[in-house]
């Protein structure tokens, strides 16, 4: 356990030099670039306890979600019921449920073989000739969490794009979500990136009646929907529900600008939205089609030739819109509404006073056990001390260096460190001086107290790094701060004992040589 080959040595002084490096930034003022050229600069992330922000509390619009739902099951019946010939009076989507009435009980059958694949999360009335189709209750579960889910994803890509900013984003019951943004003081910022659900898609305009018609006469053609557009000009659109594709398909979306200079957001579709696109253009040249974002329409240009993977999105847009539609578009596009139940911002003045707290606590924690190591086992105590500052300046290195976000469980985490990087050296002092006290000689003592106490050390720390990484796992918000934390300080404290302390030591031993040793 004393040699200590040059290698190692080496790989000691490497890594504390690593850890001073990246953790210096945070003993700087000034911004988190410090580091310049080739060093690093990164301070690390502070939470949203520690340096304020936004807070959110969202609730997503499951209505809308059934309600969409239904209706494309509704246009879905009627396209299979055209192509099987299936003759129908009725076809509509009212009280949560899907409702249909066939002209012909001798088309029951083939209806039936229709219905069957929605059999699953729907529950299926038979009154033949007339059926229901509702949600039955795995269905409704399947969609609230299905819905929960997609909408956490996209609000993380919208408002965290880069993966930087290390936003919380929670369930919260079976509709809601909280957002918390640490650093952003602004909530309509959040709000603003949120507030569309960017539902884009690319539909067919209806040529067997204009808008007008449609609006004197109160009624569509079946299959189709009266639309407004984007602009404040009062126009009006007769669109084919049926939607040629989907923003799903959307592969990239950039702001850019059109033919005549005007902002524009210029789009990519992936390999089967082009295909699909090309077949369904190359089909209808000469008829206009629209696109649609979030149920208005941006434009409907007239196709004049077959078009495969790309296009652009026009309309009274400034640089700053396009730029924000482009973003959101790249996230996409939310299953639902999301509706603001709760908002407020959390000053940095808190942050400050707990950052502080934090500060002072360390502080004295950090003196406490100084204290305590040097009277209780003199040299060798100053030792652990040493290797102890090493050990807090990798923790703070560690952190910066993975942009690790730090809370106040987290400053929490590295207090009780503190303790623990100590404990392993306690451990093999204590054995050092069993030995010493059997009258071994001093290099036999320190020998024996290493490799006695090695195996403890080992199995403490892995114990306890076990129950940080499944607090991790498990964990959220601040609870996977402190677990990042805790499992950072365990990896340094079992470094330091391991390999920084026994250095010292035998550097001290290489170069003093004692008989004796008090400890």
């Amino acid at each position: 356990m004393l040699q200590f080959e040059a290698w190692k040595k080496l790989v000691v002084i490497l890594i504390t030099v690593l850890g001073i490096v990246y953790a210096a930034p945070n003993l700087m003022p000034g911004n988190d670039d410090t580091g310049g050229g080739f060093l690093p600069g990164q301070k690390i992330n502070l939470g949203l306890d520690l340096q304020g922000g936004s807070h959110l509390l969202l609730r997503v619009e499951m209505d809308v979600v059934a309600q969409e739902r239904l209706e494309a099951i509704a246009e879905t019946i009627r396209q299979e019921f055209r192509a099987r010939k299936i003759r129908f009076s009725g076809l509509d989507v009212s009280d949560d449920e899907v409702r249909v009435q066939l002209r012909k009980t001798d088309d029951s059958a083939a209806a039936k073989q229709i219905f069957a694949d929605f059999n699953r999360d729907f529950d299926i009335v038979d009154e033949s000739p007339d059926y229901r189709i509702a949600f039955n209750e795995i269905g409704l579960t399947t969609l609230r969490t299905q819905t929960l889910e997609q909408s956490m994803e996209i609000i993380r890509r919208r408002i965290d794009p880069d993966g930087t900013k290390e936003p919380v984003i929670q369930r919260q019951g079976a509709e809601r979500i909280l957002v918390q943004l640490p650093g952003v003081d602004d909530p309509e910022e959040i709000k603003r990136l949120l507030g569309r659900t960017a539902k884009l898609t690319f539909q067919l305009v209806d040529p067997s009646m204009t808008a007008q018609e449609a609006m004197d006469r109160g009624r569509t053609p079946p299959g189709s929907v009266l639309l407004p557009s984007d602009s404040d000009d009062g126009q009006f659109y007769v669109i084919e529900k049926r939607v040629m594709v989907s923003g799903e398909l959307l592969d990239t979306a950039q702001a850019s600008f059109d033919q005549n200079n005007r902002p524009a957001v210029s789009f990519t579709l992936n390999a089967t939205g082009a295909k699909r696109f090309g077949r369904v253009t190359g089909a209808n040249i000469g008829r206009p089609f629209a696109i649609i974002l979030d149920g208005k329409v941006v434009s409907a240009p007239t196709i004049q030739s077959q078009i495969f993977g790309s296009g652009q999105i026009t309309g009274n847009f400034s640089v700053a819109e396009t730029n924000e539609l482009a973003l959101i578009l790249r996230a996409g596009a939310l299953p639902a509404p999301l509706i603001v139940m709760e908002e407020r911002s959390i000053g940095p003045g808190l942050g400050a006073d707990s950052v502080a707290a934090g500060q002072i606590a360390a502080m004295v924690g950090l003196a406490l056990v100084i204290v305590y190591m040097i009277v209780s086992y003199g040299l060798f105590g100053l030792l652990a001390d040493i290797a102890l500052a090493v050990n807090v300046i990798l923790i703070l290195g560690a952190l910066s260096a993975i942009q690790a976000t730090l809370t106040l469980p987290g400053i929490a985490g590295i207090v009780l460190t503190m303790g623990m990087a100590v404990d392993a050296n306690v451990l093999v002092f204590e054995r050092i001086r069993e030995e010493l006290r059997r009258g071994r000689s001093v290099m036999a003592a320190i020998e024996g107290g290493y490799k006695r106490a090695i195996s403890t050390i080992i199995d403490s720390n892995l114990t306890t790094l076990f129950a940080a990484l499944f607090l991790y796992i498990f964990g959220s918000g601040p609870i996977k701060g402190f677990a990042v934390t805790l499992s950072i300080g365990i990896a340094t404290s079992l470094f330091t004992a391991v390999m920084v302390t026994r250095l010292l030591i035998i550097i001290w031993l290489e170069r003093k040589r004692p008989r004796q040793l008090v400890l």
